[in-house]
């Protein structure tokens, strides 16, 4: 009896030591210092190189005309702004026009046709316009410092304030707004734009008012004073106003009539 009282608790003993030694062992607690470090589990954003920055896309083209312009001012450069002047005084010796006095403002004209002809711009309006004033203070801060330091005689000798041309940097600065504006729409409006500012550079060269390294020179402030305007705008496109769900309605109580606000935060 005693014997079959072992042989019954070995056989009890035996699944029960079994089961404990094919048990996986309890995990390890989670760590938790660092639980709000990630909480979505995204990848942390990989800073970009230097030379792929907005502000190095925004300024390189800008950078390369300026430069460009001022390489070339008088007889400097391989096709100097004397050499372009000679050229075009033979092949045009009595040419003048006052269209590129209008022709400035047609990239403009295109951006407002275009807008209430309902196509859909990068931006709304009142951005728009804001860009817009920006982008008018820095063109016109930078050309009257250069022109006003540089103090180059004019092709027609009539004043010394020729570098940079001022209708050029004007007709530049619009159509790179109209450009950035249309350009998810179609890139001809862009190209519509640009052509006429580089009309109106020609008509500056033609008119015997602005040398070679004037007008390039100007195109590389109008564009770049485009882009910086954009660049300092601090609007977020496509954010929802933090007033969209605010409402005003008339009402009646104790006799006195006024009107409730509501707001829903988001």
């Amino acid at each position: 009896m005693r014997f079959l009282s072992s042989l019954l608790f070995v056989l009890w003993l035996t699944p029960t030591a079994l089961h404990a030694q094919t048990t996986p062992p309890a995990p390890a607690a989670p760590d938790t210092t660092r639980k709000y470090a990630n909480p979505d589990g995204v990848p942390a954003a990989v800073k970009k190189p230097w030379y792929k920055g907005k502000l190095v896309r925004a300024t390189i083209v800008p950078a390369v005309l300026i430069g460009y312009g001022a390489s070339t001012i008088n007889g400097n450069g391989i096709y100097s702004s004397y050499d372009a002047r000679r050229d075009i005084q033979r092949q045009f010796p009595n040419f003048h026009t006052k269209v590129d006095d209008y022709l400035i403002f047609a990239p403009y004209a295109e951006l407002g046709l275009v807008a209430l002809a309902g196509v859909e711009s990068r931006s709304d309006r009142l951005n728009t316009l804001l860009v817009v004033v920006k982008s008018e203070l820095i063109y016109g801060a930078l050309t009257y410092a250069i022109k006003n330091t540089t103090k180059v005689l004019r092709p027609d000798g009539s004043t010394r304030n020729s570098f940079p041309s001022g209708h050029t940097a004007q007709a530049f600065l619009a159509a790179s707004i109209v450009h950035t504006e249309f350009r998810d729409q179609s890139q001809w409006y862009g190209i519509g734009a640009y052509t006429i500012a580089t009309g109106v550079g020609a008509l500056r060269m033609l008119n015997n008012r602005h040398w070679q390294s004037d007008v390039v020179a100007g195109a590389g402030i109008g564009i770049l004073s485009a882009h910086l305007g954009y660049l300092s705008h601090r609007n977020r496109w496509g954010r929802k106003p933090h007033l969209k769900d605010v409402g005003f309605a008339p009402s009646y109580y104790g006799g006195a009539t006024g009107f409730t606000l509501t707001w829903r935060p988001q």
